[in-house]
């Protein structure tokens, strides 16, 4: 019975089910981003103390990520999501009135992050990833683009909402579109992941009990640390172009549309990375995206131009798109589905931890040098240490390949 859904009808519309919960549900990500200079003007704060919000946001995803996935694996993926969107609300509901730049992050990093946008990223993932296995790459790819569509739909219409009616109000109509559109969807995802039926515990020293040839959650702690330095560098650009932008005298608008088009490109570099990831596999999928988004970070460096900035803005899109669902792939190719939904959880909040933490230190870069060239070094650094991890992770992988052929 598990096998006549996988991959089936079913599992489609589950799929896109979860896209749309994502696209809305993935709003704060991307709302605290485009305010970042009307929180700063209203609150008289640093650029630092304006990324603050953000980082809460960030860290809040990564309790979340790793809570919800507990629950999904326990109660199936509609609890956390239903919990997730009354959140949402709440939290939107709570920045409209803050009263202070603490209060508006608390609402954003508790209400907001934790228990609402981390509802509707690791744990749709995860239980996307057991629906499919013959196109299991283009289906995380399809999941894990819901973030960037909603990064290319909400930052101009949020931009234009700042403006027509002012930041606070704005978040009132975020409130009243995320219990419009996901309270619905939620009761598609009713029914249950199907699971196979559980091995016996593997023996020890057995490639099930030490997958790449290493203790589980040894290899948990290191997808961990390549997640962290993969987004330390691919926040720089996606948090702080808007400020960028309005530095430069180019406005806050234009940065709201070069953060669109990033994302846009984004999407399209998932669903390519996708089709590649079914055949390469996550190791492979994370260290080719690895390479090309050094070298979008380098071509930001000479970038000051606004007609260069959208051209590099697009590039960025375009080669990192493949390496945030490489993770939930390389998960569900060496530990067991069961585990599914707190491993993913984990491994997502790890990347997560890397975009509050960079997102933070770009703003501190900037207060202390004036200028986001150092920043932009700065990510060069953690996206070398990322690569170094894949390509190590991948050789390893390939190595115990050729072992087992040999065997066989």
């Amino acid at each position: 019975m598990a096998d006549a859904v996988i991959d089936s009808p079913i599992a489609w519309r589950r799929l896109v089910a979860a896209v749309v919960l994502a696209t809305v549900g993935s709003v704060p990500m991307w709302s605290v981003v485009v305010m970042l200079p009307a929180v700063q003007a209203e609150f008289g704060t640093a650029r630092a103390g304006a990324s603050l919000p953000y980082t809460m946001t960030m860290v809040g995803f990564v309790v979340g990520g790793i809570v919800m996935g507990r629950l999904a694996d326990r109660f199936g993926v509609m609890v956390p999501v239903l919990i997730g969107t009354v959140s949402l609300a709440l939290g939107a509901v709570a920045a409209a009135v803050a009263p202070s730049l603490i209060a508006f992050g608390l609402a954003y990093g508790l209400l907001m992050g934790c228990f609402g946008a981390a509802a509707v990223f690791g744990p749709l993932i995860a239980d996307t990833s057991l629906w499919f296995n013959r196109r299991r790459g283009i289906a995380l790819a399809l999941a894990a683009s819901g973030n960037y569509i909603s990064g290319t739909i909400w930052p101009p219409l949020l931009q234009w909402a700042v403006t027509t009616i002012g930041w606070r109000q704005a978040h009132l109509a975020i409130a009243a579109t995320v219990l419009i559109t996901m309270l619905p969807l939620v009761l598609t995802l009713r029914r249950r992941a199907p699971l196979p039926p559980r091995r016996p515990a593997a023996a020890k020293g057995t490639p099930a009990a030490a997958p790449l040839g290493m203790p589980p959650n040894l290899l948990q702690a290191v997808l961990g640390v390549a997640g962290i330095g993969c987004c330390v560098a691919m926040a720089m650009p996606q948090v702080h172009i808007v400020a960028y932008c309005v530095d430069l005298g180019y406005g806050a608008q234009r940065g709201a549309e070069m953060l669109s088009v990033m994302l846009a490109f984004g999407i399209i570099s998932r669903l390519v990375f996708g089709a590649v990831m079914d055949r390469i596999g996550g190791l492979g999928t994370l260290a080719l995206g690895s390479a090309l988004q050094g070298v979008a970070l380098f071509l930001f460096l000479p970038a000051d131009g606004m007609v260069a900035l959208y051209v590099v803005s697009a590039v960025f899109g375009l080669f990192q798109g493949g390496i945030v669902p490489s993770y939930a792939m390389i998960v569900r190719e060496n530990f067991p589905p069961e585990q599914a939904g707190t491993r993913v959880g984990i491994a997502l909040s790890a990347t997560l931890v890397g975009m509050a933490l960079g997102g933070w230190m770009a703003g501190a870069i900037f207060d202390a040098t004036g200028s986001y060239r150092a920043a932009m070094w700065n990510g060069i650094a953690w996206n070398l240490l990322n690569l170094t991890i894949a390509l190590w992770l991948l050789q390893r992988g390939l190595r115990r390949r050729r072992a087992r052929s040999a065997a066989a």
